[in-house]
């Protein structure tokens, strides 16, 4: 118990630290960030529950105030911005991750990890964030989801990056990636 709280507090730390990147802020008011890295590796490396937990652990002191997304944003004003349907869509993007890698063995933990990153932290996650940005701007599904796909080459390498630092952890330390035990 004391470990899984620990590790979900490291994880949501993990994800203020990624808002430390520099952030580039696209005209539509959703910032490129490594942040989404963050949701794809608490999915890979801690599990579906763990990982969805230190997501809400984050978005908790978000809420709260603390300036922990991409340019020292935070309080509830952060879940009013275009960029909020992604911010409502991180916990689930990051059990989705987690879920597919607890339930697929497949040919290796690097191509598992990386196609869950592909399918809970960019397909899960750009739902959310599509509807979000669609609401917030007041434009169509099919607008929002062509402002959105700038993002995609940035995910898809952050996705193969989560694929081979899960597996990498995986080998030097077996017992810290809980989404295999």
């Amino acid at each position: 118990m004391e470990r899984n709280l620990t590790l979900v507090a490291l994880f949501a730390a993990l994800i203020a630290a990624l808002a430390l990147i520099p952030k580039f802020s696209l005209g539509f008011g959703v910032p490129i960030t490594a942040q989404s890295l963050g949701i794809m590796l608490c999915g890979t490396v801690l599990g579906a529950k763990r990982g969805a937990l230190a997501v809400l652990l984050f978005l908790l002191l978000v809420a709260l105030g603390l300036p922990l997304l991409a340019g020292g944003n935070g309080g509830l004003g952060a879940f009013m911005l275009p960029s909020s349907g992604f911010l409502i869509g991180f916990p689930v993007a990051a059990f989705v991750t987690g879920l597919i890698v607890e339930k697929w063995y497949g040919p290796s933990l690097t191509l598992v990890a990386a196609v869950a990153s592909v399918i809970g932290g960019i397909v899960v996650l750009y739902i959310f964030g599509i509807i979000g940005l669609s609401i917030a701007l007041d434009k169509s599904l099919l607008e929002s989801a062509a402002l959105v796909t700038v993002f995609i080459p940035g995910d898809l390498i952050k996705a193969v990056l989560a694929g081979f630092i899960t597996s990498g952890l995986a080998k030097a330390r077996p017992a810290s990636v809980l989404s295999r035990s």
